[in-house]
């Protein structure tokens, strides 16, 4: 099984939004589960504080506990992301245009959405 390290803007539309080819990842993509780093845990309890964001984030910190959770830690999420697969290829999940620039640099995979369905980006 490959685990998948999920960035903020991931886990918050995979949380809230429904997936249409969730069930078809194994076939799709493989056999994947999604990992929640602390750094990124740590940034969505901050969002809470945003009234105009608090709904989705309270149900994307319901929906992370069933997740594991992996120690990568720091004060800016995308700085830890970058940083750990420099030293660990990985796959990130991310929306963010910048970050997979960036990830893709390194010679890790992406996955994301396009039309409500993830997708892998190499």
């Amino acid at each position: 099984m490959v685990e998948v390290i999920c960035d903020t803007s991931f886990l918050i539309h995979l949380a809230t939004r429904r997936i249409k080819n969730i069930d078809n990842l194994d076939m799709e993509i493989g056999s994947i589960s999604f990992v929640v780093p602390e750094v990124v845990k740590n940034e969505l309890i901050r969002l809470q504080n945003n009234p105009e964001k608090k709904h989705e984030i309270e149900t994307t910190l319901n929906f992370i506990k069933k997740l594991k959770s992996i120690s990568i830690q720091g004060n800016f999420a995308d700085k830890e992301l970058i940083e750990y697969v420099k030293n660990n290829r990985s796959i990130i999940g991310t929306m963010d245009k910048a970050l997979k620039k960036q990830i893709k640099q390194t010679g890790s995979s992406i996955l994301s959405f396009s039309n409500d369905k993830i997708i892998l980006e190499s």
